[in-house]
């Protein structure tokens, strides 16, 4: 089959599509012949060996995935060839083929497309586990997502609103800004015009917001920190902005505020039971059609380096997926 290989951490420019073995069946597992695959900001950094786990050599990067089952391993009774899942695994699934647990799958529902399935569980079991678990995000808070036109900002939105929450999505363009308001936000600002947390101001009634979702970093931060409510709390997802800043101590003194991190992928070891209902409430939302997973551009396989580069030149209008097969 053909795969996305990484030999050596390096930059995507040097990164090769090549013909690697079918995977095998191992006992309880399901394989996957790959429609869809969902990138984010982490796939960049472990391609790169920048994030702060690193996959061994040579690895198949890629983490979410929709197809069909082509093969389940003996005992496996709850999936059949044919039939349409979604999953997401550590890596391997930027390939023509994956072999998952079959823990790891869940059935596409109807009417949900491949490229709607790999967008959906990473980034919205981010969002959901952030705002409920983590934040405690209550009916008629302020929340501010910061980012808001990407993976992890578009299901804060989504899920914002039906917590009961008035969201502001922050971005930094006019195509971004009308995406967020188009999946819901209540209002949307410009964090790269030198006034915008006057504008903010205007916008929470001299309040700050309750929650700020944060998978950007940089000097937006501190700078959204600073208006943030009392009691309120600002949630460190990622770092997209590429810097990692330095809050100073006396600023959560004098603001009340509390720093929240928010790490995935450490939830199914040290939360499972938190972590299947936080999945089991989203696959709910999702089968009730009232989540919309925001696809974003889409890539074909012969050019997944793309999808990369537009997550790294922060381009991004939602998720973005490389096609693998039609």
């Amino acid at each position: 089959m053909k795969a996305v290989v990484v030999q050596n951490y390096t930059a995507i420019d040097d990164v090769q599509l090549a013909h690697v073995p079918m995977p095998e069946l191992t006992p309880g597992s399901v394989r996957v012949r790959v429609r869809a695959v969902g990138i984010g900001f982490v796939d960049g950094l472990k391609v790169q060996g920048l994030y702060q786990t690193k996959d061994p050599l040579p690895f198949i990067p890629g983490t979410e995935f929709a197809g069909e089952v082509d093969g389940v391993a003996d005992g496996v009774s709850e999936y059949s060839a044919g039939m349409q899942v979604m999953g997401m695994v550590r890596s391997g699934a930027l390939a023509e083929y994956v072999v998952v647990p079959m823990e790891a799958l869940r059935i596409l529902p109807d009417g949900i497309s491949p490229e709607a399935g790999a967008s959906f569980r990473v980034n919205y079991l981010t969002a959901h586990y952030a705002l409920t678990e983590r934040a405690k995000l209550q009916s008629g808070e302020q929340m501010l997502v910061l980012g808001a036109a990407g993976g992890v900002g578009t299901a804060a939105i989504q899920l914002g609103k039906i917590f009961g929450a008035r969201v502001i999505a922050a971005a930094s363009t006019e195509e971004k800004r009308e995406f967020a308001l188009g999946l819901g936000a209540d209002a949307a600002i410009d964090y790269n015009r030198p006034n915008w947390r006057e504008e903010l101001k205007d916008l929470t009634e001299n309040r700050g917001c309750d929650v700020i979702v944060d998978p950007v970093g940089g000097a937006i931060s501190l700078e959204a920190f600073r208006s943030i409510a009392w009691n309120g709390r600002h949630l460190v997802i990622g770092f997209a902005a590429g810097n990692i800043p330095a809050l100073p101590f006396n600023l959560p003194l004098l603001k009340g505020g509390t720093l929240l991190g928010v790490d995935l992928a450490q939830v199914p070891r040290r939360e499972p039971e938190v972590y299947q209902r936080t999945l089991r409430d989203l696959f709910r939302l999702l089968g009730d059609r009232r989540l919309r997973p925001a696809v974003g551009r889409i890539f074909e396989f012969e050019r997944f380096y793309d999808a990369f580069k537009t997550l790294a030149g922060r381009r991004a209008l939602g998720k973005v997926v490389v096609r693998v097969a039609r």
